[in-house]
């Protein structure tokens, strides 16, 4: 069994993204791991070379700017990376770069992989979601963040990113699906509210018009992290590669989270879920096998 880890980036430095972390995490489950490094206007390069690891295959990628709808140029990027990875490997581990795997999972995902690699009819291993919000010290716990995703897919050319890459499809459909037994750590709204409002304005340039852009995007230099609609504190352990980061970045964030900002409708959703753990209307591009 050869596993590829592959992941994109532009401005990770710029942006505060903790790529060199999330590919850390994932690095002692792969046998090499590409890294498709888009026109930066930072060191990023620079930081990527930094990573003691001859295991990394660099490769250099200009994006299409062009693609806003629906922030297409991202997953035409994750399937630039995906076209890199060796024929002969049997999984293609995808990580973005806001997200990390805690090794407390890495023999549970090992142990997924090599289960399942000779059963063709397996084509992806799926993953629990924490998404971090604020702080360091807060997670999403409303039923707007998604629970589940396909990070490990088989090495299929017929696999591909779609939408905004956030799933992925073989051949126009839903892939078929094991559970990885494992949870990635999404630390996507983790950023100094000033690094996170640059980060919005450019993200949101992937999806909207320059006219959309002027209509909904405020000036403001700070991110306003108040207008979550509902949080918790989190109670388990930051992977250990966050450690160094999270020492230097975690900034003071304040919230209550008894003071739930939910509609009537999200509140029975909310306690629909915690009952039977079925989630009104939740979006699922897999099908679990």
């Amino acid at each position: 069994m050869k596993v590829t880890g592959f992941t994109f980036i532009r401005n990770a430095i710029r942006f505060d993204y903790p790529v060199v972390e999330a590919i850390q995490s994932i690095l002692p489950l792969c046998d090499e791991f590409v890294v498709l490094l888009g026109n930066s206007d930072d060191d990023t390069e620079k930081l990527i070379k930094q990573i003691s690891s001859d295991k990394i295959r660099i490769f250099e990628s200009i994006w299409d700017d062009s693609l806003r709808e629906g922030g297409r140029v991202l997953a035409d990027e994750t399937n630039k990376a995906l076209y890199k990875i060796s024929k002969d490997s049997t999984w293609c581990f995808y990580i973005q770069a806001d997200e990390i795997l805690h090794e407390k999972y890495i023999p549970a995902v090992k142990r997924a992989m090599e289960q399942w690699k000779d059963d063709i009819q397996v084509e992806g291993l799926l993953f629990d979601y924490t998404h971090f919000y604020g702080s360091y010290d807060f997670i999403g716990d409303s039923v707007k963040w998604y629970r589940k995703e396909v990070r490990i897919i088989r090495n299929d050319p017929s696999i591909k990113s779609f939408r905004d890459a956030q799933g992925f499809q073989k051949s126009g459909r839903p892939l078929r699906v094991k559970p990885a037994d494992a949870s990635i750590h999404h630390y996507g709204w983790v950023k100094p509210p000033g690094k996170q409002q640059e980060k919005q304005k450019y993200s949101h340039q992937l999806w909207h018009t320059d006219e959309w852009m002027k209509k909904n995007i405020s000036a403001d230099a700070e991110f306003d992290y108040s207008g979550v609609d509902s949080l918790a504190h989190f109670k388990g352990t930051h992977p250990e590669v966050m450690k160094n980061r999270i020492a230097q970045k975690n900034w003071k964030f304040d919230f209550d989270p008894s003071q739930k900002k939910l509609s009537l409708k999200s509140r029975f959703k909310m306690k629909l879920e915690k009952v039977t753990g079925w989630r009104i209307g939740e979006y699922k591009n897999y099908k679990l096998i």
